[in-house]
């Protein structure tokens, strides 16, 4: 039976996030685990609406211990029971928080897309790269009578940007209710993470190997045209073009132009077509391939409207005659579970039906493994407020340091994948228990 310290074993942790998704359910779980007590979960939903009707996180936090209801899922006495010595202020530096992702919820989406309208009122202060963060705006009460329509994607510079109040006004709020309070993941981290273009710029200066960048003389592209005279500027032929706070390869482009044919070729997971005489684009959950200009260079304006992030496609290594990069999670600066991702076509991500392999399982060598793992502990340490993220690595075919693609400030959502016969969750939450002697043994359920 595993042993947690009484002291982190009373410690409360606020989780913020979208109930009863498969990361909210899979915490709880790992916390029912080890005999630790639920944590108390504050929805983005909640959040949204105090930002929207100016009360303050103490207040919302007094609402939800009065809701709370012995019947209710995930030991809901324990809950108001914590939340109620969070409130008297009985948790002292003890009290914890968490930011989950803020996905899988249309709600919340177009909340935050209202959040972030030019008529809204916020706090921009976390925002990355303000001048660059744009897009198609909307206002608030156009965002609010959005519906949903399956893999549409809507405003995402927009989005962002609610997003970014959302986590400056969490911040604020947090160090006013709990001055002594810690973050598991930093708000500022997270929106720097979320950024692409500013997580590159944050991870080159700290001499993290990234792929080379591309960006025209004014520091952002307006449109098709000016990524093909950036292109032939520097030499490019092939690029990624991403959508610079998409994840899970939504708004990602691999983009090619032949040297001499000019002729263009794009594999992207984004759909478009025309709906009641207006272009929309849409997530089609699997990879498509595009020969035709006019299509390539409609979404190529759509990205560049929103914000992109576009640099040097860099040759991936191969493995079984497909090529592969790795998500590496770092918890509490030491690299655990990890997995590759193998592909035939150039984006990896295992949701559009690539292969996975554990990276025990791969037969990589020694030092393949410890380079992998060292270029992803280096990538988390210049990110020192938050205690947890995936880092997506690639190593290249032509040999070399490996490169950080990307910093997931939520990549711990990883199946049948266990470090020292612990999954992800299981193993956040012993880290942040400092029991080290739990790590001798496991539960007597395993």
């Amino acid at each position: 039976m595993v042993r947690i310290p009484d002291s982190s074993a009373s410690e409360p942790l606020i989780l913020f996030g979208n109930p009863g998704n498969r990361r909210t359910t899979g915490l709880q779980a790992a916390r029912s685990k080890l005999k630790l007590p639920p944590a108390v979960e504050v929805s983005y939903r909640d959040v949204l609406r105090a930002i929207r009707e100016k009360c303050s996180l103490g207040e919302l936090m007094a609402q939800i211990a009065v809701q709370a209801r012995p019947d209710r899922v995930h030991g809901s006495v324990h809950v108001q029971q914590s939340i109620v010595r969070v409130l008297a202020e009985q948790a002292g530096n003890s009290l914890l928080l968490r930011l989950d992702a803020p996905g899988e919820s249309f709600e919340v989406e177009r909340e935050l897309i209202a959040l972030g309208a030019p008529d809204a009122e916020g706090d921009d202060s976390l925002l990355p790269c303000s001048e660059w963060t744009q897009g198609t705006g909307i206002s608030a009460a156009e965002a609010r009578c959005l519906q949903e329509q399956h893999g549409r994607i809507w405003h995402l510079a927009q989005w962002f940007r609610g997003y970014c109040r959302l986590l400056a006004w969490l911040r604020h709020e947090a160090a006013l209710l709990w001055p002594l309070s810690r973050w598991m993941n930093d708000p500022a981290e997270v929106a720097v993470m979320f950024d692409k273009r500013r997580c590159s710029v944050v991870l080159g200066e700290a001499g993290i190997r990234v792929p080379p960048v591309l960006l025209p003389s004014d520091g952002a592209f307006r449109d098709p045209t000016d990524l093909h005279t950036t292109m032939k500027m520097r030499g490019f032929h092939r690029v990624f073009v991403k959508i610079f706070c998409g994840s899970g390869a939504s708004g990602v482009m691999a983009y090619q132009v032949h040297p001499q044919t000019r002729a263009e070729l794009a594999v992207t997971t984004i759909g478009t077509e025309i709906v009641q005489g207006q272009r929309v684009y849409y997530n089609a959950g699997r990879l498509r391939r595009y020969t035709d200009k006019q299509d390539i260079h409609a979404i190529l304006a759509w990205l560049c409207t929103e914000g992109v992030h576009v640099e040097r496609w860099i040759p991936k290594a191969t493995l079984n005659g497909r090529v592969y990069d790795v998500r590496q999670l770092v918890c509490g600066a030491e690299a655990c579970h990890a997995v590759l991702r193998l592909s035939r076509s150039p984006i990896t991500n295992l949701h559009l039906r690539n292969e996975r392999l554990l990276l025990e399982e791969a037969g990589l060598s020694p030092g393949t493994v410890e380079s992998i793992q060292l270029t992803a502990e280096a990538a988390m340490s210049v990110f020192p407020a938050s205690s947890v993220a995936g880092l997506d690595v690639l190593v290249p075919a032509h040999g070399g340091r490996p490169y950080v693609l990307d910093v997931n400030p939520f990549g711990d959502l990883l199946y049948r994948v266990q470090h020292q016969g612990w999954n992800p969750y299981e193993w956040e939450m012993l880290q942040l228990t400092n029991g080290s002697a739990a790590l001798k043994g496991k539960t007597d359920d395993d």
